[in-house]
C-alpha cells in the first residue's frame, strides 16, 4: 500500500469508519493501526486526515453527540411531558445500545472551548433534553439538576446495558419502563 490516501477518503470518511469499528470492538479495542487497516491505507496515511488518536476520539464524540441529538430530536417531535421524556429516553437508549463504541468516546471528553465541535455537538443533545423539561414546568433553578438527573438515569441504564450489566430474571424493557415512570413521577413533584 501506497502513503497517498485513498481516492475518496476525508475525514469525515475517517471518523465514520472510526465510528464504525468502535461500535464492532470497543473504543478501547480502536487503534489507528486498526483503522487504517479497515479503511485500506497504511497507518500514516490517516494522520492526513486526523491528528492522531485523541484526536480521532475527539471526532467520533463529536459525530456521536450530533447522532445522538437527531435520534433524540427526531424521537421528541410532537410529544410533551411524559410522552417526550419516554420517546427521549427510548430514543438515547436505542443509540446507545447501537453504538456503544462512538458512544463512549463522550465519556469524559472536555471541549477545548465553546466553538469546539465537540461543544456545539454537546449543546445540541443537551437542549434537546431541556426542551423534554419544558413540558414539566420546571422552575429554571432546577433545569441543571433536572438535566443531571436524566443524563444520569438514561445514560447509566444505557451503559449498563450494554456491557450486559443486568444478570438478573426481571425483564430489561420492563425495567426501563419503570425507569421513566419513576422520572416521570419525580418531575411531576418539582413543578414550580
Amino acid at each position: 500500500m501506497s502513503l497517498v490516501p485513498r481516492a475518496g477518503l476525508n475525514q469525515a470518511a475517517v471518523v465514520a469508519a472510526g465510528a464504525a469499528l468502535a461500535d464492532e470492538v470497543g473504543l478501547a479495542g480502536l487503534t489507528m493501526g486498526s483503522l487504517a487497516e479497515r479503511v485500506g491505507v497504511r497507518t500514516p496515511s490517516l494522520y492526513k486526515h486526523v491528528g492522531g488518536q485523541d484526536d480521532l476520539n475527539r471526532r467520533i464524540a463529536a459525530l456521536a453527540l450530533n447522532q445522538a441529538a437527531d435520534a433524540v430530536g427526531s424521537a421528541v417531535q410532537g410529544y410533551a411531558g411524559r410522552d417526550a421524556l419516554a420517546a427521549a429516553a427510548r430514543a438515547f437508549r436505542a443509540f446507545v445500545l447501537e453504538h456503544p463504541g462512538r458512544y463512549a468516546a463522550t465519556i469524559g471528553m472536555e471541549p477545548s472551548g465553546p466553538d469546539d465541535p465537540l461543544a456545539t455537538a454537546g449543546r445540541r443533545l443537551h437542549d434537546v433534553f431541556t426542551a423534554v423539561l419544558r413540558g414539566y414546568e420546571i422552575a429554571e433553578s432546577d433545569v441543571d439538576h433536572a438535566l443531571r438527573m436524566l443524563r444520569s438515569l438514561c445514560h447509566g441504564f444505557a451503559t449498563l446495558q450494554a456491557g450486559n450489566a443486568f444478570q438478573w430474571s426481571a425483564d430489561i424493557d420492563e425495567s426501563f419502563e419503570w425507569l421513566i415512570a419513576f422520572a416521570d413521577q419525580g418531575l411531576r413533584a418539582v413543578r414550580r
